[in-house]
């Protein structure tokens, strides 16, 4: 069931996503090669809670860190640990925050130190396009359906492949709620867009196959075929007055 929400929810969504935001900012300054991905877990932890705010991720269905950290064929839910950072790596990161019981969430990729290749460096662009494309087919009375078809589009029309196995999905005071938003499909279909509605937008754009297979730590999803992946998320509030981005970055 998709619950829209009042007002007064958007609101504690807009200071949930700020926190997130102010987050990732912190991470993206942070970065640099020799650096393990615990050490960004650390970051990101100590920035949600002095904010007023609690990780949404750590011991959601278990997951044991406060941050996803996911590196080159990694599209999503990797989990922080002792590996370094090195130049020419593509870095997801995935941050979640919860405040007053609303969650914000959302995801940035970024190299480490300078890109490795110019398809890396077009596949990162291209999936941050991707979810440009996608937010801005959020009208009032359009259909969600159109939100995937122009990610799709975007993605494939430069050559990449989108994750068909995982999708964006609806937030408020549950992480992940109704709907579940593709990132492919036709268009015209779907529900429709409503004020009140709050999405998580999160394009994850492969070189390769859209395939996916899970590590065995059960969490950590890759391209099955070993090549490059991006992602990244926003979460988005629709208002009266068009989409509102609750959880945009200074810093991109």
């Amino acid at each position: 069931m998709i619950i829209l929400k009042s007002p007064d929810e958007i609101a504690r969504l807009r200071k949930a996503g700020r926190i997130t935001a102010l987050t990732i900012e912190r991470l993206v300054e942070e970065v640099r090669p020799g650096m393990t991905t615990a050490d960004l877990d650390e970051i990101a932890e100590k920035s949600i809670r002095s904010e007023g705010a609690t990780p949404s991720f750590k011991g959601y269905r278990g997951f044991p860190a406060s941050i996803c950290t996911s590196l080159n064929e990694q599209i999503v839910h990797g989990i922080p640990g002792k590996r370094s950072l090195k130049v020419g790596d593509i870095l997801k990161l995935d941050v979640g925050a919860v405040w007053e019981g609303y969650h914000g969430d959302s995801a940035v990729s970024l190299f480490v130190g300078e890109p490795p290749s110019d398809v890396a460096e077009k596949l990162v662009r291209v999936t941050r396009d991707s979810l440009d494309a996608g937010i801005a087919q959020l009208r009032i009375g359009g259909r969600l359906s159109d939100v995937g078809y122009a990610v799709q589009q975007v993605a494939e029309g430069a050559g990449f492949a989108c994750v068909r196995e995982y999708a964006g999905h609806g937030v408020g005071r549950a992480l992940h709620e109704d709907p579940q938003v593709p990132n492919y499909g036709d268009p015209g279909r779907g529900p429709v867009v409503k004020s009140g509605l709050v999405i998580a937008i999160e394009p994850m754009v492969n070189v390769g196959g859209w395939r996916t297979r899970v590590l065995p730590d059960r969490w950590t999803v890759v391209t099955a075929d070993g090549s490059l992946s991006a992602h990244f998320e926003h979460t988005i509030a629709i208002t009266d007055d068009g989409p509102e981005v609750l959880t945009l970055r200074s810093n991109g």
